[in-house]
């Protein structure tokens, strides 16, 4: 079966994405995860997921940022109220978490979310024998190499099909650095929509702004496997993720509901060139106009990549 995992921006949005068929909402709070269309408090995240389990549907809580020491003396925490809601699972990226969860002997499944990390089968069933459910596997990830993993993966493989895809992230805090040289005062927050560009290439517009976690960089182009999900789906790859990072409010939901919309199609043996050309042209059609779409690294042969 078809599971596609969904970003939320807000309470009203999560209604709309499990009334559209996704079938796990992806939340968390800033402070413990990676880059969230927004961060929720406790109370939400409890609201959250008693919405989902009312609709049958799943949660997925972001615990996937590097936990400095003082950091992770607040996870245990953390972990205590997650347990206590019945949340699904966890994405976890640091190694540290995954030992108190053992320690603490918490019912708390866990994915593992090592980012650009994660580009091989043998590090996936690495964390598959230390618990993981399965792994998020690395966008630059060719789907010639995927090929090749999927013939040796023990847990599932989360692949990202749409949203956008972070090609860098630094804890230092790059731009307010930046500014501070510059002595100029200015915000670095995603809101403030900040870009670079490389000097040769004026098409490049790789998204910038900061957090607690850092800084983060994204590529220039957005991501949609629309037209591949057949291939993915082929290979076993049925853990899809939408993220709703720079696609806001009911244009992601627009999105998801395409996607939806595949994952029945296949399923039911419907699939055709016809509407994977339809849905794909839908997709684009709901995507920020500023931003452009293409298939990241899905294409590229593995020999190329250096």
């Amino acid at each position: 079966m078809i599971s596609i995992s969904a970003t939320v921006e807000s309470i009203e949005q999560a209604q709309a994405l499990l009334d559209s068929g996704i079938d796990t909402l992806y939340f968390g709070e800033e402070h413990f995860g990676l880059r969230l269309p927004q961060s929720f408090s406790r109370e939400e995240q409890q609201q959250l997921t008693e919405l989902a389990h009312q609709q049958g549907a799943k949660v997925t809580i972001a615990v996937n940022g590097i936990m400095h020491p003082e950091k992770m003396k607040e996870v245990p925490a953390y972990l205590d109220f997650l347990a206590s809601i019945h949340v699904d699972q966890i994405m976890v990226g640091d190694p540290g978490i995954i030992y108190l969860l053992r320690k603490g002997e918490y019912d708390l499944p866990f994915i593992y979310d090592g980012e650009t990390l994660v580009t091989n089968s043998r590090q996936m069933n690495f964390w598959h024998q230390k618990g993981a459910l399965g792994s998020v596997l690395a966008r630059e990830v060719p789907f010639g190499e995927m090929i090749k993993i999927s013939e040796k993966l023990a847990g599932f493989a989360e692949v990202q099909v749409y949203g956008a895809t972070c090609i860098h992230q630094s804890k230092r805090p790059l731009l307010t650095n930046y500014y501070h040289f510059t002595r100029n005062e200015e915000r670095a927050d995603k809101e403030r929509g900040l870009f670079l560009a490389e000097p040769q290439d004026p098409d490049t517009h790789y998204s910038i702004f900061e957090d607690e976690h850092g800084t983060h960089i994204f590529a220039t182009n957005d991501l949609n496997l629309m037209a591949q999900l057949a291939e993915l789906t082929t290979y076993g790859y049925t853990h899809w993720k939408l993220d709703g990072l720079f696609t806001k409010g009911a244009n992601f939901v627009e999105i998801a509901r395409r996607f939806v919309a595949a994952k029945e199609l296949l399923e039911s043996q419907q699939w055709s060139q016809m509407a994977a050309d339809k849905l794909t042209a839908e997709v684009a059609k709901y995507h920020p106009k500023e931003r452009e779409l293409d298939t990241g690294f899905y294409a590229i042969d593995p020999e190329a990549i250096k």
